[in-house]
């Protein structure tokens, strides 16, 4: 009968299961399993095994037979063992690895310089508050915030983010009106399930966005109606000439990408036909929290929280890996969402929703905020004033708010700057990219001067200027 151990040297060494079969008796047996393991990489280099004391208890063998096969090893050269360190892994190539060549020249160097657009300074977290924040919800959390996660998210994240939005954004918020999704996607995700079981077929869209949002509406059955997009952002008065459209998704605050905030007047207008035919706006907040040179555009979901969706993100404001992002429903559809997120939809953990809660109702998370949008209005400045001196031909807009501005470039440039960018190690993203169906638009670059870390942001300015078009 084969034999399968499973060993755990507790204070000891790694946990290790090895099978002591085959031929030759069992010190043979077990210097062939250590040698596999060691050999597949299933036993990594530095881990450090169990005494050979504990391993022969937990084996059943005496410690002879281990401590032998333990010194068999290191003569071969896959373990090691020192005084005080025990035994160990010995270093090596990893398995499977190829021999090492030389290095095949590569066509184009690797991006040096990330200005795509879309992104928040992730070298900027907040590290020191959010430890804080994180020690004190740890501290006064409840045994049950450890169990299972309500799927609408902890009760303490959904009252701070409602008195929060109310406060800050405009938005009509209440706790039980609030669900906590593992990022955008997945709430967006979420709210196409639920509309598509109860009938819609289309959703309109603004004429630029993100590729993969409307894939992940593709994705659910809903078919994008895409809205005209202009200097006074998506011309909802195109909803009107479409009939059966009931749900519409926009970014009112800040379009993405152009960068516009959409007229009052279409405000005004898209409320209106939302609540005359019953329709839905899914509003994309997600990155309302930074303006420079204007008023904050408050939310079109306080206008009417019964006819909209209010998406909001820490993406943003922190950083995209805390997979934190929230929507504030209608009541008529709170139970269907959270039902589909129940029946197997992940939740993001408890231990970060309840530090989000600590940070905002401490006020941390509004000072880090405030000296984000500091930070990032130098940049944008420099930027502008960068392409006043060096490229004034270039026009800049978009740039009232958010992180990121359009660069308008000459008819017929735009794909060739972005590869000159390429060569020049620079990451960047023509605005061709956003534009959703066939039709043709104005050329440029959507240049995220949010992304690079503060000491790199000259170096991506001064590699930007280099591959801009000439006037």
């Amino acid at each position: 009968m084969e034999k399968t151990w499973a060993i755990s040297g507790a204070g000891a060494g790694a946990d290790l299961h090895l099978d002591l079969t085959g031929p030759g008796g069992v010190r043979a047996s077990l210097i062939r399993a250590l040698r596999d393991a060691v050999r597949t990489g299933r036993l990594a280099p530095g881990t450090r095994l169990p005494a050979s004391r504990t391993l022969a208890a937990d084996l059943g063998l005496a410690r002879n037979t281990v401590a032998d096969a333990y010194g068999e090893l290191v003569a071969e050269g896959w373990l090691t063992a020192r005084q005080g360190s025990g035994t160990r892994v010995a270093p090596r190539a990893a398995p499977g690895a190829p021999e090492r060549r030389s290095p095949v020249p590569r066509t184009r160097p690797r991006p040096v310089y990330d200005l795509r657009g879309g992104t928040a300074d992730v070298s900027a977290f907040p590290r020191a508050a959010w430890l804080t924040a994180a020690r004190r919800a740890l501290a006064a959390a409840p045994a049950e915030a450890f169990g299972h996660v309500d799927e609408r998210g902890r009760v303490e994240l959904r009252t701070a983010l409602a008195d929060y939005l109310s406060r800050a954004r405009g938005v009509r918020a209440d706790p039980e009106r609030i669900v906590v999704c593992a990022g955008f996607t997945q709430g967006l995700a979420l709210l196409s399930r639920v509309l598509r079981e109860r009938g819609t077929r289309e959703l309109g869209v603004e004429s630029y966005g993100l590729w993969f949002h409307h894939e992940a509406l593709d994705r659910h059955g809903l078919r994008t109606s895409p809205l005209t997009v202009d200097e006074s952002g998506a011309r909802v008065e195109e909803l009107e000439r479409r009939k059966g459209l009931r749900a519409v998704m926009l970014t009112p605050a800040h379009q993405f990408p152009t960068g516009v905030p959409l007229h009052p007047d279409r405000r005004a207008a898209v409320v209106d036909w939302a609540v005359r035919t019953g329709g839905l706006i899914l509003e994309d907040d997600y990155d309302g929290e930074f303006r420079y040179d204007r008023q904050p555009v408050g939310c079109l979901q306080g206008l009417a929280p019964e006819h909209a969706v209010y998406f909001g993100t820490a993406s943003k404001s922190l950083a995209p890996g805390l997979r934190l992002a929230w929507m504030v429903l209608p009541e008529h559809l709170v139970g269907d969402v959270v039902r589909l997120k129940r029946a197997g939809e992940w939740s993001s953990g408890a231990l970060d929703q309840l530090t989000l809660a600590e940070l905002i109702t401490s006020g941390a998370y509004d000072r880090h905020v405030r000296a984000m949008r500091l930070s990032y209005r130098r940049r944008r400045d420099q930027l502008v004033d960068a392409l006043a001196a060096h490229a004034p031909h270039i026009r800049v807009t978009g740039i009232a708010a958010g992180l990121h501005a359009v660069l308008s470039l000459p008819p017929g440039t735009e794909q060739d700057t972005v590869r000159a960018g390429a060569w020049e190690g620079l990451a960047l993203e023509g605005l061709s990219r956003f534009r959703q169906g066939p039709t043709a638009g104005e050329e440029g670059l959507v240049v995220g001067y949010a992304t690079p870390p503060s000491h790199a942001f000259e170096g991506a300015l001064s590699a930007l200027l280099r591959v801009l078009p000439a006037g």
